[in-house]
């Protein structure tokens, strides 16, 4: 049994002896600084517009399923990056031609993206449902947000390639330190996102508002696929 914090210790390092767990000698000040890169690398990778941050945006200035919705984005960030510094983004990036389909099914996910944001620009939207004025249940809110994210090889990509190749550069334990403020950068953008767009709802009251949006999203979307294709 153990009984005070000395036991603790003892326990920890026979299960390390006994190979349970890894014994890594942390450096409290290269984890710091590991984890603030982490942080401002992750943030840098996913503060832009991209199809699932525009959804999210869209969902958080309807209001609709917000907290679900941000989770579930949340939580498979958390999954692509803990990947890709697991090891996945190495072995993808040793493949040259996985990168190959990666960049062109990536374009052709966001083209196909541009086309459904510019339909909406065309046909304009609202607070209150999408230009048939219908709302989106909970269940086609969870399986978009999926889709946009596990179905979008532009995600992974950056996720899992990119940032699994800058943590590389790091040692063991360091890399998982910068995974962690990675995995910090993702919970705070999509928290703020989803929750701080319905700020701007009284802007998209007007149908004008969306079809700027929307008219924006699909010019962005279409010069990230330019921007694979030509990479």
């Amino acid at each position: 049994m153990i009984r005070d914090f000395n036991d603790t210790q003892e326990y920890l390092a026979g299960l390390m002896i006994a190979g349970w767990l890894p014994s890594w000698n942390v450096n409290a000040s290269s984890a710091a600084v590991a984890a603030l890169s982490g942080l401002g690398f992750g943030l840098s990778l996913i503060v832009a517009i991209g199809a699932q941050n525009a959804f999210i945006l869209r969902q958080g200035i309807r209001r609709e399923h917000v907290l679900v919705v941000v989770s579930v984005a949340a939580l498979s960030d958390i999954a692509l990056i803990a990947a890709g510094v697991g090891g996945v983004g190495a072995l993808v990036q040793s493949a040259p031609g996985v990168l190959t389909v990666l960049r062109y099914a990536g374009a052709i996910f966001l083209l196909g993206y541009a086309t459904l944001a510019a339909r909406r620009a065309l046909s304009g939207g609202s607070l209150v449902g999408d230009a048939t004025g219908n709302s989106m249940a909970l269940g086609a809110a969870v399986a978009t947000c999926l889709a946009v994210t596990w179905l979008n090889p532009h995600a992974y990509l950056d996720t899992v390639v990119l940032l699994g190749s800058y943590a590389s550069h790091f040692a063991t334990p360091d890399r998982w330190f910068l995974a962690a403020g990675a995995m910090l950068g993702s919970l705070l953008w999509f928290f703020a996102l989803g929750f701080g767009a319905r700020y701007l709802a009284p802007l998209f009251a007007r149908k004008t508002a969306w079809r700027v949006l929307d008219s924006v999203i699909a010019l962005v979307m279409a010069g990230l696929a330019v921007g694979l294709l030509l990479s």
